[in-house]
């Protein structure tokens, strides 16, 4: 099969991603999948190059034969044709040849001469996954101090620890499974310090009954801190980072409702590491630059609004996975398999694509088996009957609705409070590419006027670095304290920005007219 045409593009081969690709090319859809990694797995799966020589890299995960079975699907429709799998390929944008479509996928890949063709398809899916959110605090620019993630994937993927006695801090369950895996792996973890605890389940105890084997994995991380020797902290945050070339010790205090630390309650851990993160932000990026509708989360970030069938508010454009709400590799596992059924059930609807300025649109003939024109353009175009995609499972769209709630209350549980800025001193850095601190964006707020966070930007610099934002934004965002008319709090705006990943000036130059 060309690279360049497809039924279906897939940008991302995590968990939503390849369980979307092989799912369609199982409905006999042709499937471009695209990924910035070297092999198929994403930040959840994660694991060894083979010169490494890891002879069990699945001890490394706690959920490793879906990821085997999807890789197994994969390969037998590469070798069928089916699905053109593109490793290394860093997706900046995607835009419209047409209309609404057929889609163009721009691509880089890292050090070639020239830049890969665009892939052309009729349906785009976006599976671009998360990043952690941090939250900054005094010394965590120092060596040393590494995002929880970041910690689990120097382990996945290097084999190696960010420490020998390691304190893991921040809010999620992600804490849980981080510790239990240094631990397993030979550091010391002599506490978690968990900032929100896990109170805001009980609102919740219908959804956390109805997914008995979220129950059981929390006991077993659970018992892998009693048999580490593992303190839980709960309403505890790592408020200081302390030391001189890398991180020494750390003081923790307790936190309130609020996440405001309490007065005399700071003590202080000696540690040669940190591994702290307050759960994880969808990346949008390809989303918002083609205009896809958000939402807020429950867990306070910005991800898509999305159907019951995973269809974004353009046309043509799916998404599943992370970029609808954190939820973890089990909802997206079953995101992508929906999601591949909707599409396919569209593409077997009609063989042509149809531009959103016509009165048709794809959403009209999703469940029929015959394409009806509405315009003197469309009666020019040949229309014929044709045979239906199956429906989806129902299984799997109740599998959805239950993992989806649940992922709702696991992110009610751990929202962060709007006090943790109190322990955000002035000196501190807030924006670590270009050097800002607290200090710096308060008086933007408070003695030059700005009320969001691109004007924040604008006035500091902060957000303007190499990370994009990525690492700074929220708390950019809720240094600004904006509120709307009502005096309620202003809800996150999604970073629109024309280009996902920076790509080099000679790429850019050679785009049609049309682009640049």
């Amino acid at each position: 099969m060309p690279h360049s045409t497809a039924d279906l593009a897939v940008v991302g081969a995590g968990p939503a991603g390849l369980a979307a690709a092989v799912t369609a090319a199982d409905l006999g859809l042709t499937v471009t999948l695209l990924d910035a990694g070297a092999r198929p797995g994403g930040q959840y799966y994660r694991h060894p190059a083979p010169g490494l020589g890891a002879a069990r890299p699945q001890a490394l995960h706690h959920d490793w034969q879906p990821f085997a079975a999807l890789t197994r699907r994969l390969e037998t429709h590469r070798r069928q044709g089916r699905v053109a799998y593109l490793p290394n390929h860093h997706v900046w944008t995607v835009t419209p040849t047409g209309g609404a479509g057929p889609w163009s996928v721009h691509a880089r890949t890292d050090g070639a001469a020239e830049p890969p063709a665009p892939v052309t398809a009729r349906a785009v899916l976006l599976a671009t996954g998360s990043y952690e959110r941090q939250l900054p605090f005094p010394g965590w620019t120092l060596p040393g101090v590494i995002g929880a993630g970041g910690a689990q994937a120097m382990l996945k993927g290097g084999l190696v620890l960010p420490g020998r006695r390691i304190v893991v801090a921040g809010s999620g369950p992600l804490l849980l499974a981080v510790a239990a895996s240094l631990s397993a792996a030979g550091a010391r973890v002599p506490a978690v310090a968990e900032a929100s605890g896990y109170g805001g389940y009980a609102a919740h105890a219908a959804t956390i009954l109805r997914n008995p084997a979220k129950l059981v994995e929390g006991a077993r991380y659970g018992s892998a801190l009693v048999r580490h020797h593992t303190r839980l902290l709960t309403r505890h945050a790592v408020v200081e980072a302390h030391g001189t070339d890398r991180v020494e010790a750390v003081t923790i205090a307790r936190l309130d409702r609020d996440w405001r630390p309490v007065p005399g309650t700071a003590r202080r851990i000696p540690c040669d590491a940190v591994a702290v993160g307050h759960g994880l932000v969808p990346e949008l990026s390809l989303a918002t630059a083609l205009g896809c509708a958000t939402r807020t989360a429950a867990d306070g970030t910005v991800a898509l609004a999305l159907t019951d069938d995973l269809r974004t508010s353009v046309p043509g454009v799916w998404s599943a996975g992370e970029t609808g709400g954190i939820g973890g590799a089990q909802l997206a596992l079953v995101e992508g398999a929906l999601a591949a059924h909707s599409i396919a059930r569209v593409a077997h609807a009609t063989d042509t694509a149809y531009s959103t300025d016509a009165a048709y649109t794809t959403d009209t003939v999703h469940a029929a088996d015959t394409v009806h024109v509405t315009d003197a353009a469309d009666a020019a175009r040949v229309v014929r009957p044709v045979a239906a995609a199956p429906a989806a499972p129902a299984a799997l769209r109740r599998a959805r609705a239950r993992l989806r709630a649940f992922a709702d209350a696991m992110a009610s549980a751990h929202r962060p409070g709007a006090g943790w800025t109190d322990w955000l001193a002035d000196a501190a850095d807030v924006c670590r590419c270009e050097e800002v601190t607290a200090g710096e964006v308060r008086e933007a707020v408070t003695e030059l006027g700005a009320r969001d966070a691109r004007t924040v930007k604008l006035l500091t610099r902060a957000g303007m670095g190499w990370c994009q934002g990525r690492m700074c934004g929220p708390a950019v965002a809720a240094l600004c304290g904006a509120v709307t008319a009502e005096g309620a709090a202003m809800p996150p705006a999604p970073d629109r920005r024309p280009l996902a990943c920076p790509v080099p000036l000679r790429q850019l130059a050679s785009l049609p007219d049309d682009l640049n």
